[in-house]
């Protein structure tokens, strides 16, 4: 299968650090650049992938699942995913122990993934029989709790939080408590917590069976070649944000899910079934499969 530079498939991607083992064959050679004559690549948060989507300036986006909920005619590349098995690190809720999360009125959000904020939802909603209100916020711990009950911190803003909690508590005085929402949905439905999935515009790609075999193989190799040179992500990225490789190996190893499994459809079939009953999101359509 072969592109012109006008017939690229446009790929929104993220900036983040948990995707890179999915993007390490369209930022590295050999693959790189055989990849850079089929797919051009765009660089932006998860929500912004998913309104590309919507708006038809991209083709095919690494979305937060929501999503699929609200833009109609998405298909999904099987096999890819981020998702955790039980902690994630990246997404966390932070409450001051007292009065606890019973008593959150209030909920300042980092609202660069959607899903996170319908999880949230769901679970004070489901586990915690509470409805606070959510605040959208740029993600600074400090200024988040200063307006508002508690925190919601996503990607690499949580992790940061989460290795300099110590230093925080001493700087402060305050203790707080950081409650890994991925542990908490793994507890509570004994499913992983799928965040994003590589969405694709359906007409976006050639009708050919091959061409589309193509497409989903590509982004299947790259997977397998990044959790290969999970060392490599690790001391590329250590220098890119405020972690040792050391922390990022084991994140990436320990806490991130790269595989889009059984296990990670049937957690994927509650989140959109408990999300719709709490009003989170709308009733999703079935999952359509490239």
């Amino acid at each position: 299968m072969s592109f012109s530079n006008s017939s690229r498939l446009r790929i929104a991607a993220i900036d983040f650090l948990n995707p890179a083992p999915l993007m390490w064959d369209f930022e590295h050679d050999p693959e790189q650049s055989r990849l850079a004559e089929r797919y051009s690549i765009h660089r932006t948060m998860p929500s912004e992938c998913a309104a590309e989507l919507a708006n038809g300036t991209a083709d095919i986006g690494l979305i937060p699942i929501a999503s699929y909920a609200t833009i109609p005619g998405l298909a999904v590349i099987p096999g890819c995913t981020i998702a955790s098995i039980d902690r994630v690190r990246s997404i966390l809720l932070v409450v001051r122990p007292s009065p606890g999360i019973q008593a959150v009125k209030t909920v300042a959000t980092d609202t660069s993934s959607l899903t996170s904020v319908a999880y949230t939802q769901i679970l004070f909603h489901r586990v915690w029989q509470a409805a606070p209100k959510f605040v959208p916020h740029p993600p600074d711990l400090d200024q988040m709790l200063n307006s508002c009950d508690a925190a919601l911190l996503i990607g690499d803003p949580a992790l940061a939080a989460l290795e300099h909690a110590m230093a925080r508590e001493a700087r402060t005085g305050e203790r707080l408590e950081y409650i890994d929402l991925a542990h908490e949905w793994r507890q509570h439905t004994d499913t992983p917590w799928v965040s994003a999935f590589w969405g694709v515009r359906r007409q976006a790609l050639p009708s050919d069976s091959r061409a589309i075999a193509s497409v989903v193989d590509d982004f299947l190799h790259s997977r397998d070649h990044g959790l290969r040179h999970i060392d490599d992500v690790a001391a590329e990225w250590s220098i890119k944000i405020a972690l040792s490789q050391d922390a990022i190996r084991r994140y990436l190893t320990e806490n991130i899910h790269y595989v889009l499994d059984q296990d990670c459809r049937d957690g994927m079939a509650l989140f959109f079934e408990y999300a719709a009953k709490c009003g989170a999101l709308p009733a999703a359509p079935a999952l359509k499969w490239l």
